[in-house]
C-alpha cells in the first residue's frame, strides 16, 4: 500500500507552527488528535522531528495559463509545482486565452483543477470582458457557477477607468466578492521596462515610476471606501504604496493588499545585467522600498505573501531584455523565500507565516477548508517544513513547466518535505507522490 493510500497517518514530533514537538495524527481527511505520545495504532508513522509544520499554503495569485498557453504551465503543471511549494490551494489568474471572463471558462479551469488532484484550484474570474476594460464581465454567472468565483481581476491590465472600478466595487458587494486590483495607471508606464530612478536613468531604459501604482491604490482605496465594498491590491511594490494601503486601514475601510517573494528580496540594481529573468510587472524597486515592504508585511499592514507565479517558455525569456516578456516562477521557491527575508532576520516567526501565507489568503479569498487551525477535527491540509535545509536553487529539478526563476544558482533556506490535501500526501520527501 502506497502511503497516499493509507487512510492514517502519525506525523511524529512535528513544532505545529514552530511551537513544542507534537504528534499530529490524520485520518481520513481530517486531524483526529494533536498531542504528545500519540498512539500510532495501524497508521503510518513518519518522523518529522524538528520540522516545521504549517497549515497548507494558500496562494491568492497564481498564473496556470491554460487554456491557451499550456506551452508555459498547465492546470497540472502548475498545481504539481504548487504542491512541491508547500500550496494547498491557489487561486488562478483570468488572463488565459479565452480570457476566463464566462461561467464557462471558470468552470474549466475549475475542472481541471479537480482532476489533477494535487492542491485546490480557485478561478479568479476577469473584471471586464476580454480583460478590455470596457465593459463588465459576467461577474455574477462567475459567481454562481459550480467554479463559485469571489475574486475577480484584469491583473495583468489595471482597471484604469473609475466608473467601471466602481460598477465592479458595487457588483460584487451583493455577494461579499472582491476586486483584485493591478495598479498600473497606462499613461505613466508607456513604454516602461523597470523602476523609473537612478539605475533606469543610467542604463537609459524606460522608466515604471512608483506614482504609476500609488495613484492607482490611492483612487481605489478611496472608492471601496465610498461603494462599501471590498479592494484587493496585487503584487504591492512601493514604500509608497504601504503608506496608502496603511492609511486606508486606519479609517477601518476593507483593503487588503498582497506582496510577492520577489519584491521582498530583489532590487532594480539586478537590471544592470540585463538578464530578462529579472524583467517583472511591477518593476524590483529600491532597497529602500524591499525594506518598507518587509516591515508592512511584518505589522500586517501588507496581509499576505502571493507568488504572482508567471511561468514562460524559454524563448520568451532568452532573448534582449526589450523583447522579453514580463514575469517570474515563484510557488516552488515562495517559502524559502519567505523564511529567508523574514523569518532568519526575525521579522515573522511561523505563527506569523502561517498567517500571511495560509490564514489570511484564504480569508480574502473566502476558501472554506484552507487556512484553519493545526487542531482535531479540521481538514488535514498541511505543509512539513526542514528550515534547517540550505540548498542552492535548480530550476531543472522543478514541477512547473517552466524555468524562469531569478533565484537560479542562489543559496536559500528550507525545504517542503510533506504536503497533505486533505490527508492525502501530494509530497513525500520533498517528491511528487
Amino acid at each position: 500500500m502506497t502511503m497516499s493510500d493509507t487512510r492514517k497517518t502519525l506525523l511524529r514530533g512535528a513544532k505545529v507552527l514552530g511551537g513544542e514537538p507534537r504528534d499530529v495524527l490524520i485520518e481520513g481527511e481530517r486531524i483526529a488528535a494533536v498531542g504528545t505520545g500519540l498512539d500510532a495504532d495501524g497508521a503510518t508513522v513518519i518522523d518529522v522531528a524538528g520540522q516545521i509544520l504549517l497549515p497548507g499554503l494558500v496562494d491568492l495569485h497564481t498564473h496556470l495559463r491554460e487554456p491557451g498557453r499550456e506551452d508555459s504551465e498547465t492546470v497540472l503543471t502548475g498545481t504539481r509545482a504548487a504542491a512541491v511549494g508547500g500550496f494547498t490551494a491557489v487561486h488562478a489568474m483570468a488572463n488565459t486565452f479565452p480570457v476566463a471572463d464566462t461561467a464557462g471558462v471558470v468552470e474549466q479551469v475549475w475542472r481541471l483543477g479537480r482532476e489533477s488532484g494535487y492542491c485546490d484550484v480557485q478561478p479568479v474570474g476577469a473584471v471586464t470582458v476580454g480583460l478590455e476594460g470596457k465593459k463588465l464581465a459576467e461577474l455574477g454567472a462567475m459567481h454562481d457557477s459550480a467554479a463559485g468565483v469571489r475574486v475577480f481581476s484584469d491583473d495583468g491590465k489595471c482597471v484604469d477607468d473609475a466608473v467601471i472600478m466602481r460598477r465592479a466595487l458595487e457588483y460584487v458587494k451583493a455577494f461579499d466578492g472582491v476586486i483584485a486590483q493591478h495598479a498600473q495607471e497606462p499613461r505613466l508606464t508607456e513604454g516602461a521596462q523597470m523602476n523609473e530612478g537612478i539605475v533606469s536613468a543610467e542604463l537609459g531604459l524606460g522608466g515604471w515610476p512608483a506614482v504609476a501604482e500609488e495613484s492607482i491604490i490611492a483612487r481605489d482605496v478611496l472608492l471601496a471606501a465610498h461603494v462599501g465594498s471590498r479592494v484587493h491590491i496585487c503584487h504591492l511594490s512601493t514604500a509608497g504604496s504601504v503608506e496608502i494601503v496603511r492609511w486606508a486601514k486606519s479609517k477601518g475601510w476593507n483593503v487588503t493588499a498582497e506582496v510577492t517573494p520577489h519584491h521582498l528580496l530583489l532590487t532594480d540594481e539586478l537590471v544592470r545585467s540585463y538578464d530578462p529573468v529579472y524583467k517583472v510587472n511591477p518593476p524590483l524597486r529600491t532597497e529602500a522600498d524591499v525594506m518598507a515592504l518587509r516591515e508592512a508585511l511584518a505589522d500586517g499592514t501588507i496581509d499576505c505573501v502571493a507568488t504572482d507565479h508567471a511561468p514562460h517558455p524559454h524563448e520568451d525569456k532568452d532573448c534582449e531584455w526589450g523583447a522579453a516578456a514580463m514575469g517570474m516562477v515563484g510557488l516552488e521557491t515562495a517559502l524559502s523565500v519567505v523564511q529567508h527575508t523574514m523569518v532568519d532576520t526575525g521579522l515573522l516567526d511561523w505563527t506569523g507565516v502561517a498567517d500571511r501565507m495560509s490564514v489570511r489568503p484564504s480569508a480574502i479569498g473566502r476558501l472554506t477548508g484552507h487556512g484553519r487551525p493545526v487542531a482535531a477535527g479540521e481538514p488535514a491540509n498541511l505543509t512539513l517544513l526542514d528550515s534547517a535545509y540550505r540548498g542552492v536553487v535548480n530550476p531543472a529539478g522543478f514541477a512547473s513547466r517552466s524555468r524562469n526563476t531569478p533565484y537560479e544558482g542562489r543559496e536559500l533556506p528550507g525545504r517542503v518535505t510533506y504536503t497533505f490535501l486533505r490527508g492525502r500526501a501530494t509530497v513525500v520527501d520533498g517528491k511528487l507522490a
